[in-house]
């Protein structure tokens, strides 16, 4: 069964509690990392320049403390084959959102910020981005 590295320990520790459930169960299911949970103003600024960020510090949910988001990657990150590592991404934002369901916790991802299962219509791909839809 795949469990969290420590690197993933350290940014789930920054997590909201129920986001943090909802990737403790899926981890069960599928291998993934966590990159980021909370994001403080440097970091969420150099994301913003850098374009992987619409928002500015301190409106992201990156920012809270604890952290409403997470960016996650399935393991082991591979960019090589850009429709294979979506497929990819797709799988494991399918486990997560399974898990989330089935433990009532309602979540969002970066590549469907309308919640209609189609990342088509979104002019903001974020692929890793899941979190907390309060």
């Amino acid at each position: 069964m795949p469990k969290f590295s420590i690197k993933s320990e350290i940014q789930l520790a920054t997590c909201h509690p129920d986001l943090v459930k909802v990737l403790r169960e899926a981890i069960k299911y599928t291998d993934f990392t966590v990159l980021e949970g909370h994001r403080g103003k440097e970091a969420q600024e150099a994301a913003f320049a850098k374009g992987t960020s619409k928002l500015h510090y301190p409106y992201g949910n990156h920012n809270k403390l604890p952290s409403l988001a997470a960016d996650c990657a399935p393991w082991p990150v591979d960019w090589t084959e850009k429709s294979v590592a979506l497929a990819r991404f797709a799988f494991m934002g399918g486990v997560i959102r399974v898990c989330a369901t089935q433990l009532g916790i309602p979540v969002r991802f970066g590549w469907d910020w309308n919640r209609n299962l189609d990342p088509r219509d979104e002019s903001f791909l974020d692929w890793p981005h899941v979190e907390l839809d309060r």
